[in-house]
């Protein structure tokens, strides 16, 4: 029995050395051309003290930027049950159709940003198959409403569903599946998004249920369970060959819809000193982030704290990381 165990261990420990040699070596064809774009969250400008309308016209106007990924967020646009409040999305929408920015919306429970579920009071306490029955509604409501934009490029149906982050109640496959449909439904000629973890997925069920596949790409973090900041051993080439996987296998396309350009605190970014931010983004780290980005070989990303850039260079005067952003995102 000892000899059987044994050889056993000795075939999964050479597995592991053939998945670990196939998925870093080698490198990838780097991407001639990236369109590059930025994430937005209107919640996200005002917990930095920020004038969100101010924040999000400075990306267009000065940025240059003609990709945004925008957060829609529950409680913000349902604060009473029924009582929809579109305003501020109509704004968001309405200033990337005139300035011709392609934005990929996403909808949902679960759409970014910590606490990353946005379930307004009213909701908080109802079942889950009536939390679920409200969130189809608003997914309908919204997609309804800007089907007919010229600036909505992708719908992302909920952020990470498969990724157990974030102060979320549940966590439901088959739900998204019946999200997936309803948008499907109301706007067949839209891809629909599905979001999942760079590190820690190979976005197989992501690849199954969406269009395309988006991917976190995250370098250097703050490990709350061990208490120490660690940079990922991963090397560029591991996100290509997954995402070939995904091409072969699926005929589907990767997309890096969160590529880490902002601080990962132990603490929330207002109670993080700029000495510990710096641990985790500065100048020279945003620019390796860029370079390391750029060798996945993947054609699309969107740089995850352009928010909180904004914040440095307004509230902080320190522009280097806006300045260094504007290089690369304005044509």
């Amino acid at each position: 029995m000892k000899k059987i165990f044994k050889k056993i261990l000795i075939i999964l420990a050479v597995l592991v050395l053939i998945f670990i040699g196939y998925f870093s070596t080698g490198s990838a064809p780097q991407a001639l051309e990236i369109a590059w774009g930025v994430n937005f969250s209107q919640r996200h400008a005002e917990y930095l003290g920020l004038d969100w309308q101010e924040t999000y016209l400075a990306f267009i106007n000065d940025l240059g930027v003609k990709r945004i990924k925008i957060a829609s967020q529950w409680d913000l646009i349902e604060p009473l049950e029924g009582e929809y409040h579109f305003r501020d999305l109509d704004w968001q929408i309405q200033k990337a159709q005139d300035a011709g920015v392609a934005t990929l919306l996403v909808i949902g429970i679960k759409t970014g940003r910590w606490p990353e579920c946005r379930i307004p009071d009213w909701a908080k306490y109802l079942t889950k198959a009536n939390q679920q029955e409200k969130i189809l509604r608003l997914i309908e409501n919204i997609v309804l409403r800007y089907k007919d934009s010229s600036s909505v490029k992708y719908w992302q149906v909920e952020n990470e569903p498969f990724f157990p982050f974030g102060d979320c109640p549940w966590q439901d496959k088959n739900f998204l599946k019946k999200e997936i449909n309803l948008v499907k439904s109301l706007d067949p000629t839209r891809p629909v998004v599905i979001s999942d973890s760079g590190e820690f997925s190979f976005w197989l069920t992501a690849a199954k249920l969406g269009d395309v596949v988006s991917t976190t790409l995250h370098r250097k973090v703050w490990f709350q369970e061990i208490k120490t900041y660690i940079t990922y051993p991963l090397r560029p080439v591991f996100y290509w060959k997954k995402s070939q996987i995904i091409r072969r296998f699926f005929g589907k396309e990767v997309i890096g819809g969160e590529l880490q350009a902002e601080p990962w605190c132990p603490q929330g970014i207002s109670d993080c000193e700029l000495f510990e931010q710096a641990k985790t983004m500065n100048p020279q780290l945003f620019k390796e982030n860029i370079g390391f980005a750029q060798k996945t070989g993947l054609k699309e990303f969107y740089l995850w704290g352009s928010e909180w850039w904004y914040w440095l260079k307004e509230k902080q005067n320190k522009p280097e990381i806006w300045n260094e952003a504007k290089k690369l995102l304005t044509p």
